[in-house]
């Protein structure tokens, strides 16, 4: 049996997942830097501290959000 999530809308089975699954194996299976995102999980945002206990069961849905950086030009 697949585990099978929702992430940003496209369906993605996680071959190397098998209950019970957090929210920070998820993160790690996706291979996404924890500093770098924040994550809504069934339409709930979840704190970074809170990944370790949070419970994701297949068929859950996940929004992921990347921060992306950069700056403003010399302003005039």
């Amino acid at each position: 049996m697949s585990f099978t999530l929702t992430v940003n809308g496209q369906s993605r089975s996680f071959a190397n997942l098998t209950p019970p699954v957090t929210l920070e194996m998820t993160i790690a299976a996706m291979e996404l830097k924890g500093d770098r995102i924040a994550v809504e999980h069934n339409g709930e945002i979840v704190r970074r501290a809170s990944w370790a206990e949070t419970a994701v069961s297949s068929g859950d849905r996940l929004e992921v959000v990347h921060f992306v950086g950069g700056g403003a030009g010399k302003q005039l």
